[in-house]
């Protein structure tokens, strides 16, 4: 059950779809690494470690020792692939394949905090990665951009939508007080109350690799100068040159998101809520 479930989760080595399926268009590809196809796989196994089993059955069992070690073994391959890629979409393709297992590898530790960070995670990931996906797929419309190497001085031309992957970067790195930090602070946290400090290890190692394939593309963007004189538009400049608003207010939308489920992520009626009640329902 959890081998079919892993092909559509992209657990190694059943993720070689999903560098693929980046060809598609850049909304397609946000629905596939944000929202539903990959998700229903980390899902899926939510569900059966959790309903099919139950997570105290399946830690005596010794099943979660193979999916924290085949959710691990995910997380660093995926950033590893991702440190080589030039195309934009393949890039964040690979960092879907790392960053999607930090769901299964929140599940397989047997505690609440660490379950806590795997499923909201579910939720965080999302926002991060759509507004990456966007932000590529602006680049690529409104410039022709495809490739890393490409995008010198793109932070200039093309300023929020820019902004909007910067942030978007920064969250998936995990720095505070973006989505992305709070999913690693539970899932740190509770893996050294279970026990497991190589969980926190293997966390420190995955952002240094985040920041080591994201942070370039940053910098690139905001700080290199323009290699040449960009293409024609193609489709109708905004304001100051910035894409069409049509293209730029969606990712600027959830580029806020990243920043407010954040600040607030204590607050109520947030995914951080929803996930601590799932989580207490299964430990009590």
């Amino acid at each position: 059950m959890i081998a079919g479930l892993g092909v559509k989760a992209a657990l190694v080595p059943l993720h070689g779809w999903l560098p693929q399926a980046m060809v598609a268009p850049a909304p397609v590809s946000a629905l596939l690494h944000a929202v539903a196809v990959v998700k229903a796989g980390a899902f899926g196994i939510v569900r059966v470690v959790y309903d099919v089993y139950g997570v105290k059955l399946a830690s005596q069992l010794g099943a979660m020792h193979w999916l924290a070690a085949a959710a691990a073994v995910t997380i660093l391959y995926g950033s590893l692939r991702a440190l080589t890629q030039d195309d934009l979409k393949k890039r964040l393709a690979f960092s879907t394949v790392s960053q999607v297992s930090y769901i299964v590898l929140g599940v397989a530790i047997f505690g609440p905090l660490a379950s806590v960070g795997g499923t909201v995670h579910l939720v965080h990931q999302g926002f991060m990665k759509i507004t990456l996906f966007f932000c590529a797929g602006s680049f690529a419309e409104t410039l022709g951009i495809h490739r890393v190497s490409e995008l010198d001085g793109v932070g200039r031309r093309m300023p929020w939508t820019m902004a909007a992957f910067t942030v978007g970067a920064l969250g998936m790195i995990g720095v505070p007080p973006l989505a992305g930090f709070i999913t690693k602070w539970y899932l740190g946290t509770g893996a050294w109350e279970a026990g497991q400090p190589w969980v926190v290890a293997l966390l420190a190692a995955s952002s240094l690799l985040n920041a080591a394939y994201f942070l370039p593309v940053v910098h690139a963007g905001w700080f290199k100068p323009q290699a040449g004189p960009w293409p024609e538009p193609h489709v109708p400049a905004g304001a100051r040159g910035e894409t069409h608003w049509m293209l730029l207010w969606p990712s600027l939308i959830t580029a806020a998101l990243v920043v407010v489920i954040g600040l607030l992520a204590n607050a109520p009626f947030t995914p951080l809520e929803w996930s601590r009640l799932l989580v207490a329902r299964e430990y009590e």
